[in-house]
């Protein structure tokens, strides 16, 4: 099996400053590459920003700014969003660069030889916000305003001469390509909706327009730049350096393991992506996992509603780890979620402050005065000992498994479960009455720091530095995570120091 996992986020498109439902989509992409490095994958992880289309000119000419001046600026913010993310991306893309621009004129030059795509006109609806076309079964008109039914954005009359790629020659392949692979779009409610869309038949696609100038040039018509779905889905091969498909970012890492995007945009990364792909011969990701949105209220953020939640207000109130821990713990993944103040309020002082924290200060404390903090020597594990430190290594296949069919809630799960299980252990074993038994006392500081270490383990890619802050209470580096160790019931070696702990979370008071 290979020992390569490429994972991406969507390619953020940088009108407007990112809010919280751009760091949802990081977050999660973040938590899935950590996971797999510490398996001891070789990751690449890509994030970036889809920069070109109608919708960047008019916000640059808005602005009164040149077009790349205005992306410079903007996608700034996404790179410095990144670094507040405390994500692991070993890469950002942009699609004003020249690499991009290489892949993405030679996938053109390939379709337009292999006579995928053929000039003609075009006619129907457009909807600058969402760079899409609607078909008019797809268009409402409210109060006057036409817009689109699966995304609420206003639309517009658009005729003019257009580049075709036949999409609707690949809707049999796409079919097959589905039920060979069950498990290409997940979750099950967005394959049956891709399923149910492309059945109900498929139309050659515009993608290239005439009427804006801002996007890579139609390498055979300077008249023509290229739809924006056409470039921006290709920057997920041009981070890897194609076209030269000898380099070994290549070889080593297409096809993508996952690209994780909002449901807003399943239908341009699972049809119109993989029907790209395969009219040029090249092998199509491995899955496409469309999440919900977060919600502000019961509606989706947007701009023009004045309902964005900006993640850097929640940051700097509450902290980075918190919130990476509240979406991770708190959205039913593949659904729609909200942030809810109150519930966050209560992920920290109820897991990370009192289950996980909490736990990790009495137990150093009691080492502390009771062992000069070393490891335990002298241990003989009981039928108790054992039944609770075997739950990860029992568990072990089980919480891969989840990784590997994203299935966030039940590691989350696991995980507060076994907080839960560790405090209550400590508690119920009274170290502090066994002080005349010390074989007794010995086994149940090991069990509880062995618990302490395989629960910060498995929190490192849900909150990497809060976790590393309670793994080096046994010197572990970030570079010496390994998820198989937690297998391991006596990794720690009896007789040497550990270090005292920092308070991790500090309560929240509620303003109620």
């Amino acid at each position: 099996m290979s020992k390569n996992y490429y994972i991406t986020t969507p390619i953020y498109y940088p009108s407007a400053k990112p809010h919280m439902g751009h760091a949802y989509s990081s977050i999660v992409s973040d938590f899935f590459a950590r996971f797999k490095r510490i398996e001891g994958f070789n990751v690449y992880f890509l994030t970036g920003t889809d920069e070109h289309g109608l919708k960047i000119q008019r916000a640059a000419e808005k602005n009164k700014k040149e077009p790349l001046k205005f992306c410079d600026e903007i996608s700034n913010t996404f790179k410095d969003l990144s670094k507040t993310l405390n994500l692991s991306n070993d890469d950002f893309i942009r699609t004003t660069e020249k690499r991009h621009h290489i892949s993405v004129q030679n996938l053109w030059n390939i379709l337009e030889k292999k006579g995928e795509i053929y000039l003609s006109k075009y006619s129907g609806w457009y909807s600058v916000s969402d760079e899409a076309f609607y078909a008019e079964d797809e268009v409402e008109e409210k109060n006057g305003v036409k817009s689109s039914k699966v995304s609420g954005s206003m639309v517009e009359w658009v005729e003019e001469e257009s580049f075709f790629f036949k999409l609707s020659k690949w809707q049999n392949k796409l079919l097959e390509l589905y039920e060979k692979n069950d498990k290409f779009i997940l979750p099950k409610s967005r394959r049956n909706e891709v399923i149910s869309f492309v059945k109900s038949g498929l139309k050659d696609l515009s993608v290239s327009r005439k009427s804006f100038s801002w996007g890579i040039q139609v390498p055979t018509n300077k008249d023509h730049v290229i739809y924006v779905w056409l470039d921006a889905l290709t920057n997920y091969l041009s981070a890897l350096n194609y076209p030269n498909t000898k380099d070994n970012l290549y070889k080593d890492y297409w096809p993508c393991d996952v690209h994780m995007i909002g449901k807003d945009i399943l239908r341009f990364h699972a049809v119109y992506w993989p029907a790209f792909l395969l009219a040029a011969d090249l092998p199509v990701p491995k899955r496409i996992y469309g999440h919900g949105w977060i919600l502000s209220g019961d509606e989706k953020m947007s701009k023009s509603k004045g309902n964005i939640l900006d993640p850097l207000e929640i940051i700097n109130e509450y902290g980075l780890d918190p919130l990476r821990y509240y979406l991770l713990k708190e959205v039913s993944f593949g659904n729609d979620g909200n942030i809810s103040k109150d519930k966050l309020i209560s992920c920290i002082n109820s897991d990370l402050a009192n289950n996980f924290g909490n736990l990790c200060q009495r137990v150093m404390a009691f080492t502390e005065k009771n062992m000069s903090l070393q490891v335990p020597k002298n241990i003989n594990f009981n039928e108790e000992d054992l039944k609770i430190l075997n739950k990860f290594s029992d568990n072990y296949d089980n919480l891969i498994d989840y990784i590997n069919n994203q299935n966030i809630n039940s590691y989350m799960n696991f995980i507060v479960d076994q907080m839960f299980i560790a405090n209550k252990y400590f508690n119920d074993q009274e170290p502090w009455k066994k002080k005349n038994n010390l074989k007794r006392l010995n086994s149940i500081i090991y069990t509880s720091l062995e618990l302490i270490r395989k629960i910060s383990i498995l929190l490192y890619p849900v909150i990497p530095n809060s976790s590393l802050k309670a793994l080096n209470i046994f010197n572990i580096t970030e570079e010496q995570i390994n998820i198989e160790s937690i297998k391991n019931n006596k990794f720690l070696e009896s007789g040497t120091n550990i270090k005292k702990i920092d308070i991790l979370f500090k309560k929240v008071l509620s303003n109620d």
